[in-house]
């Protein structure tokens, strides 16, 4: 069951197989790119452990004089035996520097290379990801969208994808960090004293075990604050996206305590996780602590007691700079672990929405007609939402093609429900919904909804333009308005003539080019409404719902979208639902609904003298409006 107040706690559910072997599969197509940045960054840490063996040559046998041989003697490098004679060991000393430069620039060249191509394949991954997760959402039927809401699915694309790009930037580049350095270090370490190398290295199993430890606990945790996290920036949106209402009701305080609580609770949970990691952290610290006083002191001993296979004094300062160096990645561990569970937890929830199949979709062999006459058949409809009370029972109705139906009714009678059964915004669950005689279920779904056009009472502008908005409506006007209008924008302005449009959008700044704004906040009701019958009319289709398409506007704003009404269901199947009844009386049918029935249907005339519920809301409508009385 969805979260009411916007986690997607459901969806981790959808996951087919492990979160992070389902990323693992976006990375195939840039393999080449990765191998090379592994390399790459392989080669870095290895480079990075040259300078420490120069430097303990350069004090064992350029300062001390010490004939002993060393890794770089052995590798051929450096020539062994003592060096004696100022000329012996300046030339020496230059060949040390010889290799730190030449480590240097290798270092340099590597770690250019596996950064930028390591994390311009994140970034590559991240794009791929996102575009996957946005198209997959949009396929989603209606219903995943009643039941989840839009802050939380904004911070599945942004937030979430985001982490993930973010681990594979950085976490990925830290394990190959961990296994070279450690694994170059403790081979090192061994080579050059063994009872070192294994004070030194006793604590990598310890800290392997604890961070296994540690992805246990916290992984709980952090899938409750990618939960919280949703939770919040679904109050956050909802907030922002109501500003008016908040300001009209003046509710600032109450608005500002609904937001508090979700951001105390989002704070509590990343404190909680916050004390534990810190205790984590600084329990690798210690234990890293201890090994280094133990190498000192025993590696000391050795040296002050003359003991057999005692280090010399290069070689010994070599250990300390090595334990630093060693340590640094492994306390990384912890904190990598760590990010790896916000990942896994990010991941469960993008997969997850990957993983959630529609639950409308088109038949294996799909009917897609060339062309649709525009009958329509309710047959014994029923429906709910959800395992919910039913909102129509047993709807039977005939339209045929070309007629005007308008649907009167309470609020809540389930006329906007019965017209959403059309284009399949959702399925029936009884009875069948037919279109020239062909069950929708049965029809291709894109060509099925490309036949319907929906005109709502609170239309939905995109933020862009006016032509952009209209040409919304046809892919080729839509495709050239992206171009700069070239050779569909005449199409464009023929539509907002037909919908008594074009006036009023020539009277604004940038006329077609004028941006509307969010949602279209910079155009009245009216104007939207203008705007969303030219849409429905550049879509050309065979059948039209109007949605209380006038309820929102004055008298004589409504007298232009009715002209606009009129122009657009000529030789069309027209659905009108209405609020002021004066719009559908000249509607071929009438039907009435209540409790999810219909339970009168005639013309305007024929239910005025019926003298029954049609009749009703007609008086009642008279009385409040004189106008409308005559008939």
């Amino acid at each position: 069951m969805a979260d009411e107040h916007g986690g997607f706690e459901d969806v981790r559910e959808n996951v087919d197989g492990h979160p992070m072997r389902n990323l693992l599969g976006y990375t195939r197509p840039y393999w080449p790119r990765l191998s090379v940045g592994v390399l790459g960054a392989v080669l870095t840490r290895v480079m990075r452990l040259i300078p420490a063996l120069v430097v303990a040559a350069a004090i064992d046998r350029v300062i001390l004089g010490s004939g002993g041989s060393g890794l770089l003697t052995d590798a051929g490098l450096l020539p062994s035996g003592t060096i004696t004679g100022e000329a012996a060991r300046i030339a020496l000393l230059e060949q040390l520097v010889l290799i730190a430069v030449v480590a240097y620039l290798l270092r340099s060249a590597a770690r250019f290379a596996s950064r930028y191509l390591l994390q311009s394949a994140a970034q590559k991954i991240q794009r791929d990801l996102r575009n996957d997760t946005y198209d997959h959402i949009q396929h989603l039927s209606m219903d995943f969208f009643v039941d989840h809401q839009t802050g939380g699915m904004l911070s599945i694309l942004n937030s979430d994808i985001n982490r993930l790009e973010s681990f594979l930037n950085t976490e990925f580049r830290q394990v190959i960090r961990v296994v070279a350095t450690v694994g170059g270090i403790g081979v090192i370490l061994y080579l050059t004293s063994p009872k070192l190398a294994a004070i030194a290295l006793a604590p990598v199993p310890v800290i392997g075990a604890a961070s296994a430890w540690f992805l246990t606990w916290i992984e709980p945790r952090y899938k409750s604050i990618r939960e919280t996290v949703a939770r919040l920036n679904t109050r956050l949106e909802n907030n922002l996206g109501g500003a008016a209402v908040v300001k009209a009701f003046n509710r600032y305080a109450f608005e500002r305590d609904r937001v508090a609580e979700q951001s105390q609770a989002y704070h509590d949970e990343q404190v909680a996780a916050l004390r534990i990691r810190r205790a984590f952290f600084a329990g690798l610290r210690l234990l890293t602590g201890v090994v280094f006083v133990l190498v000192l002191y025993v590696g000391g001993l050795d040296i002050i007691l003359g003991t057999p296979g005692a280090l010399e004094a290069g070689t010994f300062t070599l250990f300390f700079l090595y334990l630093r160096r060693l340590y640094s990645p492994m306390r990384r561990i912890g904190r990598s672990a760590n990010k790896y569970q916000q990942a896994k937890s990010s991941a469960e929830r993008v997969f997850g929405i990957l993983g959630q199949g529609p639950t409308i979709t088109s038949p294996p062999d799909p009917h897609r007609p060339e062309s649709v006459a525009g009958d329509v058949t309710f047959d014994d409809v029923t429906f709910s939402y959800g395992d919910r009370e039913p909102v129509l029972t047993d709807v039977s109705l005939d339209v045929p093609a070309g007629a005007t139906v308008g649907l009167a009714g309470a609020t809540g009678a389930g006329k906007s429900t019965l017209l959403k059964l059309i284009p399949r915004f959702h399925d029936v669950n009884g009875g069948a919904v037919r279109i020239d005689g062909v069950d929708v279920r049965e029809y291709d779904l894109g060509a099925l909804r490309e036949s319907v056009a929906i005109v709502e009472q609170n239309p939905y502008l995109f933020s862009g333009t006016v032509a952009e908005n209209i040409a919304y409506g046809d892919r080729e006007a839509l495709a050239a308005e992206r171009r700069g209008g070239d050779g569909e924008r005449q199409r464009v302005v023929e539509a907002a003539k037909a919908a008594e449009a074009h006036a009023f959008v020539t009277d604004l700044p940038d006329g077609y080019d004028t941006l509307v704004g969010e949602r279209g906040v910079k155009l009245s009701g009216g104007q939207r409404q203008r705007l969303a019958i030219a849409r429905a009319l550049l879509n050309d289709p065979a059948i039209i719902v109007f949605d209380e398409a006038t309820s929102d506007v004055d008298t004589e704003t409504e007298e232009r979208i009715q002209a606009s009404i009129d122009r657009l269901v000529e030789d069309r199947t027209a659905f009108v639902i209405a609020h002021r009844l004066s719009t559908i009386q000249s509607a071929d049918r009438i039907v009435v609904m209540d409790d999810g029935e219909i339970v009168e249907r005639g013309t305007h005339g024929e239910l005025l003298g019926q003298r029954g519920e049609y009749a009703d809301l007609w008086a009642a409508q008279a009385d409040a409006d004189p106008a409308s009385a005559d008939d």
